[in-house]
C-alpha cells in the first residue's frame, strides 16, 4: 500500500469523490441515514424509509447515501451497514452509498474487505467505504462486539488496522507477510475490480490528521460535535498532503437539518430527536418518542439546558430558512460537501424534509432506472 492509501483502488485522483452541486446548491448535498425508529413503529418499516429516502434522493441529485453503524440503541436500525447498503443497491441505480460509517475496531480488516468488496461487486462504481474509529456504542457493547481483550487497544490501533484493510482492498501484501496468501473476494485476486474509495470520519482532530497526511477524504461529525468543527477542518486542510487519491483536501460535514410546511412542525419534530438524544445521553435509550411525547416532557432545568444547546446546531424550520441555514454553514466551514441527517419520529417527516431541501434549491427531478 501506498501512502495515499491505494492509488487504483481509489479510482484515480479525484474520482468517485468530489460531487457536483444541483440546481442552486452551493455544494453538493447528501443523505446520512441513521435509520431511526419511533415510538409505535418498527425496524421493518424503518428500513423501508430508508429504501424510499434513497429513491427520492437519487431522484432530485443527492451525491450519496451514507448509513452509519450503531449498535444496542433501540431508537436506531442500522447495526449492519452493508447489509443495508446491498438492499439499497437493490433498489437504485445510480445514487452513491456508503457507510458513515463502519467503525473499524470492531471488526476484522478482512471481514469489512469481503463485505465492500461484494457491494462494489453488487453496485460498481457506487459504493463508498467511510471508516470510524469509535465504537458507536456504549463500553459493554463495545466488548460484546470485540471481545473484552481488544478494548482497550482497539482504537490506538485503527492506523494498523487501516493499512491491513486497505491491504487486502488491493491485494497487494508483500512477500513474506503472514496474509500474502489471504486474500479478500470479491476482489483483485479474481481479475481486474474497482474498489469503493475509502474515507475516514471523525469527531476530533486525530482522524482529521490522518486523512490529511494520507490525502484521503474526511468527513466531520458536525451534527454532534459542532463545537470541533472548524478546528478539525483546519487540522486536516493544514495536513493534507496530495496523494494519488486525491490533488487537493475534500471535507464533507454531516448536519442535523430538518425542513417542514412550518415552524411550528419543524420544531414539533426536532424535539423528538433532541428528547432521544437526551436519554441516551442519560443512560436511558430508547426508541424516539413521538411529538405529542416530546412537548408533554417535564424537562428539568439541566435537561432544558442540554435539549437547547442540541437543538442550536440543528438547521431546521421552513424549507427557505433551512436553505438559508445550509448556505451559511457550508460558508462559514468551507465544506466540500454537506450530508443531511433528517431525525424525526417517523418516516414520513423524513422523507418530506428531504424532498422540501431539494425543492427549495430547485434541484431537478430525474427518472429512476432501479428496478
Amino acid at each position: 500500500m501506498s501512502d495515499s492509501g491505494g492509488a487504483h483502488g481509489q479510482h484515480g485522483r479525484n474520482g468517485s469523490i468530489r460531487g457536483a452541486a444541483q440546481g442552486t446548491a452551493t455544494v453538493p448535498l447528501s443523505v446520512l441515514d441513521l435509520v431511526t425508529v419511533g415510538a409505535g413503529s418498527t425496524a421493518h418499516a424503518s428500513l423501508r424509509t430508508s429504501v424510499a429516502i434513497s429513491r427520492l434522493a437519487e431522484s432530485r441529485g443527492y451525491h450519496r447515501h451514507w448509513v452509519a453503524e450503531h449498535h444496542s440503541m433501540p431508537g436506531v436500525a442500522s447495526s449492519s451497514p452493508a447489509v443495508i447498503l446491498a438492499h439499497l443497491a437493490a433498489h437504485t441505480s445510480r445514487i452513491r452509498l456508503g457507510s458513515g460509517g463502519v467503525m473499524l475496531p470492531n471488526h476484522a480488516p478482512l471481514a469489512i474487505a469481503e463485505q465492500f468488496g461484494t457491494l462494489e461487486a453488487l453496485a460498481p462504481g457506487r459504493i463508498d467505504l467511510g471508516l470510524g474509529r469509535a465504537p458507536g456504542t456504549d463500553g459493554r457493547t463495545a466488548a460484546a462486539l470485540r471481545g473484552a481483550g481488544r478494548l482497550d487497544e482497539a482504537a490506538d490501533d485503527f492506523p494498523r488496522q487501516l493499512v491491513e484493510l486497505t491491504r487486502f482492498l488491493d491485494d497487494d501484501f508483500p512477500d513474506g507477510h503472514p496474509y500474502a496468501r489471504v486474500h479478500a473476494v470479491p476482489g483483485p485476486v479474481q481479475g481486474p475490480a474497482g474498489r469503493p474509495p475509502l474515507w475516514l470520519l471523525g469527531s476530533s482532530g486525530f482522524s482529521a490528521r490522518l486523512a490529511g497526511e494520507l490525502g484521503l477524504p474526511f468527513a466531520y461529525a458536525h451534527h454532534f460535535s459542532a463545537a470541533g468543527t472548524l478546528p478539525a477542518l483546519d487540522l486536516y486542510r493544514q495536513s493534507f498532503r496530495p496523494s494519488a487519491v486525491l490533488d487537493a483536501p475534500y471535507a464533507v460535514i454531516g448536519v442535523s437539518a430538518l425542513a417542514a410546511d412550518s415552524d411550528a412542525e419543524a420544531r414539533a419534530q426536532v424535539l423528538t430527536g433532541a428528547l432521544s438524544m437526551l436519554r441516551l445521553r442519560t443512560g436511558r435509550p430508547g426508541l424516539v418518542p413521538t411529538p405529542q411525547e416530546a412537548a408533554a416532557y417535564p424537562f428539568s432545568p439541566g435537561e432544558r439546558e442540554f435539549v437547547n444547546g442540541w437543538l442550536a446546531n440543528i438547521v431546521h424550520g421552513t424549507p427557505d430558512e433551512v436553505r438559508t441555514g445550509l448556505d451559511d454553514l457550508a460558508k462559514r466551514t468551507g465544506a466540500d460537501e454537506l450530508m443531511l441527517t433528517a431525525n424525526a419520529h417517523g418516516g414520513a417527516a423524513r422523507l418530506r424534509s428531504y424532498e422540501l431541501v431539494a425543492d427549495a434549491y430547485d434541484m431537478p427531478v430525474q427518472a429512476s432506472t432501479a428496478d
